[in-house]
């Protein structure tokens, strides 16, 4: 429309037009009628105008249609943008309430592994820490910094597991149970199971069982005490009987034969055949005494082991059992105790111990035998002269007592279970020597006296047993 107007305009003011209007109102005498040429462009404005006129009047129609339209949309955006602001603003307090949900489900986690009494290890498939909770950091001394993000073995080398059972738990996919003790110390149950995505990692939980096993194990140790403190005054009683009788017997006998003083000896004590029935008869008496001696004992250990601990000096104790070990120890005719060089190292003023006299002394003869049976063993080596040391000093409100002999040492294993029990089911004659064990005196150190037995060995220097035993009350 703007376009058709310009040209109008532009045809109205070009040359031909011009001059054609300027000739058609002139009058017949050629002069120009100013009134007519007024009218006419008069006219001509009257139609551009209405022409404009109309002009803007659509144009105004198409602009309030616009606006109406550029409204629809604008509220139709507004509405948009209210409901996607709706939305956003849900998922946003969505995103945040899950948020604080994860968080907190973290943080719950993390204090489930950190409060749990069991060492957690998580590993990936390569045996890399991804989880050291604190029961870990407190048993290992190793912080989590240290240890995520390294192997396990690089991290804590002293960890029983092997990468031979992580791979196997992870190709096979299936759990695997451990167990890890060191008798008086440590007794651990380790689990190790797979991730429930295959091939992802294992965890690994350890439980200290130590105090279950040792409960069972005093349980166990208690009935074993019962039995054989009972059975210990069962055959002093049996044994003692027919003893009294012998040695009653000997001391009749002695009377007949011509001791001095007596009336119608049988035989004269001055011949050489009353000395030596007189000598033998002595020698009987002596060994009647021991034997007498040794129930004495068996009766006073099942009595003392529920009476109340004594005072005892820790010398006159080794040395009443040094003087009953020479007599009594024995395992061959080619090595007596009695012929073993003792080396005594004893420190000066050692105070009182609190003890059951009656059963240390057989911890030391077990000690004594446990050592003569080691010393036998390399008796037949060119210049080898048997030799046992004890060591008896004060330390720490402890008193230390070490037993060490140069005979053939333990291996490793015989180590780790110099201390248990031994059973079996061998015909006598292949039997196992108890006095290779030293089970029961273990019992009377850790249990009756509440202190510690360890041993420490080598295969040619030959073994030490180290006793701690506390001085108070």
């Amino acid at each position: 429309m703007k376009n058709k107007l310009l040209l109008a305009l532009l045809a109205v003011q070009s040359s031909p037009a011009l001059a054609l209007s300027i000739d058609l109102f002139k009058d017949e005498h050629g002069k120009r009628n100013w009134q007519h040429l007024a009218n006419f462009t008069g006219s001509i404005l009257l139609i551009l105008l209405t022409i404009v006129t109309i002009y803007l009047f659509i144009a105004r129609r198409r602009a309030n249609r616009a606006n109406r339209e550029l409204t629809t949309i604008r509220n139709e955006l507004e509405m948009r943008v209210q409901e996607r602001t709706a939305t956003l603003e849900n998922e946003v307090s969505q995103h945040v309430i899950t948020a604080e949900q994860l968080r907190s489900s973290e943080s719950y986690i993390q204090d489930i592994l950190t409060s749990m009494p069991l060492i957690l290890v998580g590993l990936d498939k390569s045996g890399r820490v991804t989880q050291w909770n604190k029961q870990a950091e407190e048993v290992s001394g190793i912080s989590s910094e240290n240890a995520l993000g390294k192997t396990l073995w690089e991290a804590y080398p002293q960890m029983t597991v092997r990468p031979e059972h992580v791979q196997q738990s992870i190709e096979q996919n299936k759990t695997i149970h451990l167990k890890q003790s060191m008798r008086s110390l440590y007794h651990f149950d380790i689990t190790i199971y797979p991730l429930q995505e295959q091939g992802t990692g294992v965890v690994i939980l350890v439980d200290d069982v130590s105090k279950e096993v040792s409960a069972e194990n005093m349980l166990i140790h208690n009935d074993k005490m019962s039995f054989m403190g009972e059975l210990a005054s069962t055959m002093a009683h049996d044994i003692n009987l027919p003893l009294q009788a012998l040695m009653m017997d000997l001391k009749r006998f002695q009377h007949i034969i011509g001791i001095p003083g007596t009336s119608e000896p049988k035989i004269s004590s001055d011949s050489t055949q009353g000395q030596k029935l007189n000598s033998i008869i002595n020698d009987m008496s002596d060994k009647t005494e021991q034997v007498s001696t040794i129930i004495s004992n068996l009766q006073a250990f099942a009595r003392n082991r529920k009476g109340k601990k004594q005072m005892a000096n820790i010398v006159d104790v080794m040395e009443n059992t040094i003087g009953l070990a020479n007599e009594v120890v024995s395992v061959s005719d080619d090595l007596p105790f009695n012929t073993i060089k003792l080396e005594r190292d004893f420190e000066k003023n050692l105070p009182l111990v609190p003890c059951y006299i009656t059963e240390l002394q057989q911890v030391f003869l077990s000690l004594f035998r446990h050592a003569c049976l080691a010393l036998e063993l390399k008796k037949g080596l060119e210049n080898f002269e048997p030799v046992i040391n004890i060591k008896l000093a004060e330390n720490y409100d402890n008193l230390w007592i070490q037993v060490h002999h140069n005979g053939t040492g333990l291996t490793t294993e015989e180590q780790m279970n110099l201390f248990e029990p031994f059973f079996t089911d061998k015909p006598a004659a292949e039997d196992f020597d108890a006095g290779q064990r030293l089970s029961f005196s273990y019992y009377i150190v850790t249990e009756q006296h509440q202190g510690n037995m360890t041993v420490t060995s080598d295969v040619d220097l030959g073994s030490t047993i180290h006793i701690q035993l506390p001085l108070r009350r």
